[in-house]
Order: structure tokens, then C-alpha cells, then sequence
């Protein structure tokens, strides 16, 4: 009786092992991320990504493009750092993963930063700061921007997404 209810439950697991690695399954069953592909912009975003083009021309580095994608992930972040109530870098991994997995970049690299009134006072803040300053002059291609305010505080939150395509 034992030899028969072993036997019983061996073949069933013998059957759900093999249909559970169905060779059928490919890499196109795999949902692939989503491009987003519009982003609004406001004048502080623009002034921060034309600042920090004009200090790695300033430098005889490439500027580098605005991606939208980049800048919705970036914006993403800012409001998870609001509701948290705390500048972090928690969840990069899955940011860089994503930015990887929809644009092909082969590189991401991030810089946040907290309660900094103006674009070029977070900027300044980055390039005083050796690891911030190593991404702005980095070897990227492209970026995103997001700059969003805590509605409770009136504080800023910023992130800067670099990417190498």
C-alpha cells in the first residue's frame, strides 16, 4: 500500500515538473516593461537638465538627451521619497533594470537630493559632492530629470536619472 501511494505521488510530480518547463515558453511570453513616452516638463526640470548640459559642455563632455521614459521613472522615485519622508536611493535596482530592459542602456547611474530651493542650488550642491559630481561627468548618453514638491512640507525632492545607450 505505501509502495503504491509513493509511486502514485511520484508520478504525479514527475507530470507537474515536466509541464512547468513547458519548451513552448519563450521569452515573448514575458510582458516586456512599458515605454512611456510622455512626460511633462516643468521650467524647473528644464532649467536643471539645461544646467547641468551646459556644465559638461563647459568641461568638453557631450550633452546629454532628455529621455521622457527616464524622467517618469526619476518622477516615480520623488514620490515614493515623499511618501517615505526620506531621500534614498531604496528600489534603484528595479529602476535600473527597467531603464535597461525598455531603452537597451548598458549604464544607470542616480543622484537624488532634498530641500534645495532652486535647480542650480541642487546642481551646485551634486558637483561639491564627489560620487554626484563622478555621474554628472560621467560617460553617459542620455538622462531624465524630476524635481517634485512635498505638499505637506513646500520641500523639494529631486532625481537625476543618467543612462550610457
Amino acid at each position: 500500500m505505501k509502495s503504491l501511494v509513493l509511486n502514485s505521488f511520484l508520478v504525479v510530480a514527475l507530470m507537474l515538473s515536466l509541464s512547468s518547463c513547458s519548451p513552448n515558453a519563450t521569452e515573448d511570453n514575458i510582458a516586456k516593461p512599458e515605454l512611456i513616452q510622455q512626460y511633462a516638463y516643468s521650467a524647473d526640470e528644464m532649467e536643471l537638465a539645461d544646467l547641468i548640459n551646459e556644465y559638461r559642455i563647459s568641461r568638453g563632455l557631450n550633452a546629454l538627451e532628455v529621455v521622457n521614459h527616464v524622467s517618469y521613472k526619476s518622477e516615480e522615485h520623488n514620490v515614493y521619497m515623499i511618501a517615505k519622508k526620506e531621500v534614498n536611493h531604496d528600489l534603484f535596482e528595479q529602476r535600473s533594470h527597467n531603464i535597461i530592459a525598455v531603452l537597451g542602456a548598458v549604464k544607470v547611474n542616480e543622484n537624488v537630493a532634498y530641500n534645495f530651493a532652486t535647480p542650480s542650488s541642487a546642481l551646485n550642491a551634486w558637483l561639491n559632492s564627489p560620487g554626484h559630481k563622478a555621474n554628472i561627468e560621467g560617460a553617459f548618453t542620455h538622462f531624465g530629470i524630476s524635481i517634485r514638491v512635498d505638499s505637506l512640507t513646500g520641500k523639494k525632492y529631486y532625481t537625476n536619472i543618467f543612462l550610457k545607450k
